[in-house]
């Protein structure tokens, strides 16, 4: 459970730190990862796809 304390009324920098918070934990892309089905070999693709991309951003970094 995330907490945020307020301070001297500030609910708006509580609620700013409340997201970050809530955003560093990977809540809202386990939510998006599980709204629906993707079959295995979709899933599989898609992890290939990024691996390929990631590969090409560490080459053009060095």
């Amino acid at each position: 459970m995330t907490k945020v304390v307020v301070n001297k009324g500030d609910v708006d920098g509580a609620l700013r730190k409340f997201k970050v918070k809530v955003a560093r934990s990977g809540v809202p892309s386990e939510l998006k990862k599980h709204k629906c089905y993707t079959k295995p070999g979709v899933k599989r693709r898609e992890e290939k796809k990024e691996q390929i991309r990631n590969a090409r951003k560490r080459k053009r970094r060095d």
